[in-house]
């Protein structure tokens, strides 16, 4: 008899008190598992602030010594629902045979070379079996450069797939908690890497959709734009600003955007080719704009814009995209990690990420939280973002024979 080697199961409790929150998901989660968990991801609103730092011991003393992880934040996602707002604690948990997981909280100082965390992530890529191949990444979005990081994870594991975000709940330094195992932690990342048996498949639904038409960088200076195909940036968002309707031109003024294309050399852009990012800002005496990454002369850019429509179209087709690339395999479990400017704010009501994902992929074990920032692959290449949902859907990769 063949069996899948996982089993993933995920609560939510909306219990003021922490500690009946805790009896809660466990007491569920326990249930619908049937064993003892191999890992758990938790989220906690930050109306429990003042329990946190007993939170992680309280969990593993129900759950059981499995590796921990999580954070806080402004809403979190459980049981395949989104609470924002409110108290709630979410925890997501897993068995997993034949499957190695490798956790572990790392600062912005330990980015340097030759320092123990660098020392750890060359000992973990030279493994000869079970090397981590996947990874989720936590971090607190005011000490820790997590770009720098991915680009070195990257660089270190080069078949890895990477998701995650960055933490909220907190409005200031020292406000974000990480969760890991029996401690807490108010900086730095918590990086949980998984090899062996257990395949994590990602999408990032950025929002977006592009106006005007695809254009070349003609001069730029680090994230400021100059020119675009030889014109004034300025003067060419201005015409396009004219030959809009009201309702774009309504969209403009607060939810403009520019694509940056994530295929050099291509001669036709489809929605998902392209990088999001801010404009933040314009010298209007100049003719040039400020935008969230840096530029290179000969990249083709285009303008986005961004409303509930939109997001909502550009979901279901990033999770068309998922599930073809599934196949015939069912998945076992689930995160979400939806930017704070979703949910109800976007679309005037709750669940409309969760109910996407479950319209795709069935009734799955979800949870998540809502991030300051978004961490997945486009194109190939993992980046911070915003105002997008990153999903990561975890299967095993091969069936294990069982007796019986």
């Amino acid at each position: 008899v063949y069996c899948t080697s996982m089993k993933w199961t995920s609560s939510l409790s909306q219990a003021p008190d922490l500690t009946r929150a805790i009896d809660e998901v466990a007491s569920a989660s326990l249930a619908a598992l049937g064993d003892s968990p191999d890992l758990t991801f938790v989220f906690a609103s930050e109306h429990y602030r003042t329990d946190f730092a007993r939170l992680p011991t309280l969990l593993r003393e129900r759950l059981g010594p499995a590796t921990l992880l999580g954070c806080s934040a402004s809403g979190v996602i459980g049981n395949a629902c989104e609470i924002e707002h409110e108290p709630a604690l979410s925890i997501t948990i897993a068995t997993l045979p034949n499957v190695t997981l490798d956790c572990w909280h790392v600062e912005a100082d330990d980015l340097r070379p030759g320092t123990p965390h660098n020392e750890h992530c060359t000992e973990l890529a030279q493994r000869p079996q079970d090397a981590p191949k996947q990874f989720v990444v936590l971090a607190d979005p005011f000490s820790f450069p997590a770009e720098q990081f991915l680009r070195a994870l990257e660089g270190g594991f080069k078949t890895s797939a990477i998701a995650g975000g960055l933490a909220s709940g907190g409005q200031a330094p020292g406000e974000i908690v990480l969760f890991h195992d029996d401690a807490i932690h108010t900086s730095g990342a918590l990086v949980l890497g998984l090899g062996g048996n257990i395949e994590m498949v990602t999408a990032v639904a950025q929002g977006c959709r592009p106006i005007g038409d695809p254009m070349f960088v003609s001069a730029c200076k680090g994230n400021e734009l100059c020119a675009l195909d030889g014109l004034a940036a300025g003067e060419v968002l201005n015409e396009l600003y004219e030959r809009a309707d009201d309702s774009e031109r309504a969209l403009m003024q607060h939810s403009l955007f520019l694509g940056i294309t994530m295929r050099p050399g291509a001669t036709q852009y489809d929605q998902g080719d392209f990088l999001i990012r801010n404009i933040t800002g314009a010298n209007v005496d100049k003719g040039t704009l400020w935008v969230g990454a840096d530029l290179r002369e000969n990249q083709v850019v285009q303008f986005h814009v961004r409303d509930a429509h939109t997001s909502s179209t550009d979901l279901d087709s990033n999770l068309i995209r998922l599930t073809e690339k599934l196949g015939s395999d069912a998945p076992s479990g689930g995160l979400l990690f939806s930017c704070i400017d979703r949910g109800r704010g976007l679309y005037g009501h709750a669940n409309h990420d969760c109910a996407a994902v479950q319209s795709h992929l069935g009734l799955l074990p979800l949870g998540g939280f809502f991030c300051n920032g978004e961490i997945g692959p486009v194109t190939g290449t993992t980046f911070v973002h915003g105002y997008t949902s990153a999903i990561a859907i975890f299967r095993a990769l091969e069936k294990i024979k069982t007796s019986g």
